[in-house]
C-alpha cells in the first residue's frame, strides 16, 4: 500500500514539485492592491449609483444635448452611410491611414503649409489624442532619455499618468491665477525663463482642460519668443479645434505661432469632441522636423514604438474622418456642426453667468464667460463641490470642473 501511495503521489505531484510550490503558484498576485478610481470615471460611477430622480451629472467630458443625451453629428452619420459595405476589413499601415492624415495635418498646419508641402512632418494615426501624447512620451525617453517634462498645474490628470508610465521625469508650471480665475501670466512667463535650456514644454492648444483658461494672442506670442530664447521644444495637445471657438483656424492660432517663429514643435490631434467620435479613438501625432529625411527617420521610429503597443490603428473611425474632411459639403456640413455645439456652450457659459448674477451673487462670475471651451473652472472647493453632490445629487470633480 505504501509503495501505490507513493506511485500515485509521484504522478499527481510532478518531479520538482511540491506542496510549498503549489502555495507560491496561488499567491503570484496577493501583492496587488486596487487601484486607486480614476477621478473623472469615479463621479460618473458614483452618479450611475444615484437612484435619485433629480440627479445631475456635470463632470463627464462629453457633449451632451439638452435632454443629456450623446449627440452624433448629421456629417458622421452621412460618411458612415458612405462607407457602409465600401471597405475591407484588412490592417492599416503601422502609421494608419495616410489619407486621415493627410486631412489632419492640414486642419492643424494650414491648408497650403509649406511644412507639409515640403514633407518636413513626420505623422502617424493615434488612439486619439491620449495615444498620440502617449507615443511621443515614449519616444522623448527613448531619444532624449535625460529629458524631463513640464506640465501645467492644472492640466488634464491623465497627463501625469502618460509620462509617469513612460517614465519621464515631471516638473510642472505656473498656468492658472485661483485669486483671479484667470491665467497666471508671470508665473508661467518665469517659469519658463527659469527652466533649464532645451527643456520639453506641454502646452494646451486652445480651451485649455480643466480651467478653459487660455493666453491670448498676445500672450502666445510672448510665449513663442522666450521659447525661442531658451531652446524649449513645444508639445501640444489640441483636443478641442473647432470645438473652442467654433472656428478651427481661430483654435489652431496658438499653433500658427510658434510655426511663425521657427519652432520645431509636437502634436496630438483628437477627434473625440470636435466630431463626436469618441469610442472611435482616432486621432494624430506629428512632429515638425528639420527637413524630409529627419521626417522620415522620426516616422519609422514612431511606428516602431507603436508596433508592441497596438500594431496598427482602428480603420473605421479613420474613415470617417478622412470622409469628412476630404469632401467639400460635407466638411461645410462639420464646420456648421462644430460651430453650433461651440455657440452653444457659449450661450449656456452667458445664462449661468447671468442667472447667479441675478440671484443676488455678491461674487464676480466674470470666468465663467472669460473662460472657454467645454469646461468651466467654477471656484467651488471640494468642499462645496461634496456638499453639491450629498444634498442636491450634482455630480463634478471635486477641483470644482464643470461641463
Amino acid at each position: 500500500m505504501a509503495f501505490i501511495r507513493t506511485a500515485i503521489s509521484s504522478k499527481v505531484l510532478p518531479r520538482g514539485n511540491s506542496v510549498a510550490g503549489a502555495r507560491s503558484m496561488s499567491s503570484w498576485w496577493q501583492t496587488v492592491d486596487q487601484a486607486p478610481k480614476d477621478p473623472i470615471l469615479g463621479v460618473t460611477e458614483a452618479f450611475l449609483a444615484d437612484p435619485s430622480p433629480d440627479k445631475v451629472n456635470v463632470g463627464v467630458g462629453a457633449y451632451r444635448d439638452d435632454n443629456g443625451k450623446p449627440v452624433v453629428l448629421e456629417c458622421v452619420r452621412e460618411a458612415e452611410r458612405r462607407i457602409a459595405g465600401s471597405c475591407s476589413m484588412e490592417y492599416l499601415p503601422m502609421g494608419g491611414s495616410v489619407k486621415m492624415v493627410e486631412e489632419t495635418l492640414k486642419l492643424a498646419y494650414g491648408e497650403n503649409s509649406e511644412f507639409i508641402k515640403d514633407k518636413r512632418i513626420a505623422a502617424v494615426q493615434s488612439l486619439s489624442g491620449t495615444g498620440a501624447c502617449r507615443l511621443f512620451a515614449d519616444f522623448q525617453k527613448r531619444f532624449r532619455p535625460d529629458s524631463q517634462i513640464y506640465i501645467p498645474v492644472p492640466t488634464w490628470a491623465n497627463h501625469h499618468n502618460i509620462w509617469r508610465d513612460a517614465q519621464v521625469p515631471q516638473r510642472t508650471f505656473h498656468y492658472y491665477h485661483p485669486e483671479s480665475r484667470g491665467l497666471d501670466f508671470a508665473g508661467l512667463i518665469d517659469d519658463i525663463k527659469n527652466a533649464p535650456n532645451g527643456s520639453f514644454f506641454l502646452l494646451h492648444a486652445c480651451a485649455h482642460n480643466p480651467t478653459g483658461v487660455d493666453p491670448s494672442e498676445e500672450q502666445w506670442r510672448e510665449i513663442s519668443n522666450q521659447f525661442k530664447v531658451k531652446g524649449h521644444f513645444p508639445f501640444f495637445d489640441m483636443a478641442y479645434q473647432g470645438f473652442a471657438s467654433g472656428d478651427p483656424e481661430r483654435d489652431a492660432k496658438s499653433i500658427r505661432i510658434f510655426l511663425e517663429d521657427g519652432h520645431l514643435l509636437g502634436l496630438a490631434q483628437s477627434y473625440a469632441k470636435n466630431m463626436g467620435l469618441y469610442g472611435q479613438r482616432v486621432g494624430c501625432l506629428s512632429l515638425l522636423c528639420e527637413d524630409e529625411k529627419q521626417a522620415v527617420a522620426v516616422k519609422s521610429q514612431l511606428q516602431q514604438l507603436a508596433r508592441p503597443m497596438y500594431s496598427n490603428p482602428p480603420v473605421h473611425g479613420a474613415l470617417i474622418v478622412s470622409t469628412i474632411l476630404g469632401d467639400p459639403d460635407l466638411k461645410k456640413l462639420w464646420l456648421k456642426e462644430v460651430k453650433g455645439m461651440a455657440d452653444r456652450i457659449i450661450g449656456m457659459r452667458t445664462a449661468l453667468r447671468e442667472n447667479l448674477e441675478k440671484l443676488g451673487s455678491p461674487l464676480s462670475w466674470e470666468h465663467i464667460t472669460n473662460q472657454i471651451g467645454m469646461f468651466c473652472y467654477s471656484g467651488m472647493t471640494p468642499e462645496q463641490v461634496d456638499r453639491l453632490t450629498n444634498e442636491f445629487h450634482i455630480y463634478m470633480t471635486r477641483n470644482g470642473r464643470i461641463r
